[in-house]
């Protein structure tokens, strides 16, 4: 029961936090991540004022992140856009969330290993876990500009559509490359052969969670459809959707063991597909129910993060973080680049003053976040990476979320 207790109210205390946030950004006029992580940075302050201990520590948040906040914001993410148009813009979309991320991973791997220069506080596979988080974009603030601009609506479902894929491949890099460093880290180190065969099975092991995921998703995305309308209700509607959240998640990662995120996205599309004539029956009140879903879940996220950041990390890791801030942009704008003149083969071309939107509208925020707030702490390098990725986040909402505006009048958009 004392659990229980304590459980609840970890839960209110953040809980109002997120809302004092939402508060403060309404007040200063800025993002509500911003305002959450301001209302994180304080609470974290009362703490000791208080003599409260939230239990929330960086070893036991995994379980939290990605067990119950990664399935909400992904299927939050899927189901606002339109089938219709993504499915138009699929081929462009799946071409820079593969071998856009995949380029994008390794290039700021490569620059933040060479650029920290300490191979044995900082090894390559450090390296590679920053550059996997950091490969995953959240242009939420960026969306809501392009939105208050009356943007074109296929640019809308591009970046929103490139975002989600994205999100979805980076996890499953990160979730590859935290399972060799795990191993690494209880076995002291990896021997070349490992390493060899690690990449040499990359494809495969790629190949099966993410078709694997594709496939689980899509079947619980018929049955979900299927039994809303067998229940022919809204309200049991609403049931449903966020049982299909969570439950196609578990079904892929824990039974079939492929991958959960991708599960709960394909979910969701396939769902709101066949759904499409019953959104103003059946499905009239889940659009605003995902809407504070997600925004409570992306609220809660910048919170912890507020709660967890330390001056330490300015003062210790101010170079590596601007390391980390000049390869993640110079890595995104490099494989937006290099990868959009190929989307004429597979769809629609992908004009020029898109392709600057996507590359610095390509920020870091909630996923990035996520993942490495779950990074466990046995790892000797963690703090590092977490130092790094956070400074990257705080450039996002700081320069390229305030600047994007800016950016969308001059291309035009």
């Amino acid at each position: 029961m004392e659990g229980v207790t304590t459980l609840v109210g970890q839960g209110l205390y953040m809980a109002v936090a997120a809302v004092a946030g939402l508060g403060i950004a309404r007040i200063l006029k800025r993002d509500d991540t911003l305002g959450c992580l301001i209302a994180g940075v304080l609470a974290g302050i009362l703490l000791p004022v208080l003599d409260y201990d939230t239990g929330l520590r960086a070893e036991n948040l995994h379980q939290l992140v990605f067990f119950v906040v990664l399935p909400v914001l992904i299927f939050q993410s899927a189901w606002k856009i339109d089938p219709d148009i993504l499915f138009r813009w699929l081929g462009p979309i799946l071409l820079l969330a593969t071998l856009g991320v995949l380029i994008c991973c390794l290039i700021t791997a490569l620059l933040v290993y060479y650029g920290i220069h300490h191979p044995s506080g900082f090894p390559w596979l450090a390296a590679l876990l920053t550059g996997a988080i950091l490969a995953a974009t959240d242009p939420v603030s960026v969306v809501a500009r392009l939105r208050q601009s009356h943007a074109n609506e296929e640019l809308l479902t591009l970046v929103e559509g490139e975002s989600l894929f994205n999100d979805a491949v980076a996890i499953v890099l990160f979730a590859f490359a935290l399972g060799i460093a795990s191993h690494s880290a209880m076995e002291g180190s990896v021997a070349t052969g490992e390493a060899i065969h690690g990449a040499g099975t990359f494809a495969l092991y790629f190949a099966a969670v993410f078709f694997g995921g594709l496939a689980v998703g899509s079947l619980c995305g018929l049955i979900t459809a299927i039994v809303i309308l067998f229940l022919g209700s809204a309200g049991a509607a609403l049931m449903v959707l966020v049982l299909a959240a969570f439950g196609s998640f578990y079904l892929a990662e824990h039974v079939v063991g492929v991958s959960g995120i991708l599960s709960v996205m394909i979910c969701a599309i396939v769902t709101r597909a066949c759904l499409r004539e019953q959104q103003d029956t059946y499905l009239a009140h889940a659009a605003p129910t995902w809407e504070w879903l997600g925004l409570f879940f992306n609220a809660l996220i910048f919170v912890i993060m507020g709660l967890v950041i330390t001056f330490d990390m300015f003062t210790h890791q101010w170079l590596a973080m601007i390391i980390a801030i000049v390869a993640a942009i110079g890595a995104r704008a490099l494989a937006v680049f290099l990868v959009a003149p190929f989307a004429r083969f597979v769809g629609p071309p992908i004009p020029n003053s898109w392709r600057l939107m996507l590359s610095w509208g390509g920020l870091r925020g909630v996923i990035a976040v996520a993942l490495v707030l779950s990074l466990p702490t046995e790892l000797p390098y963690w703090w590092t990476v977490q130092s790094m990725v956070f400074g990257v986040v705080l450039f996002s909402l700081l320069v390229q979320g305030t600047t994007s505006t800016r950016l969308i009048k001059k291309l035009g958009l």
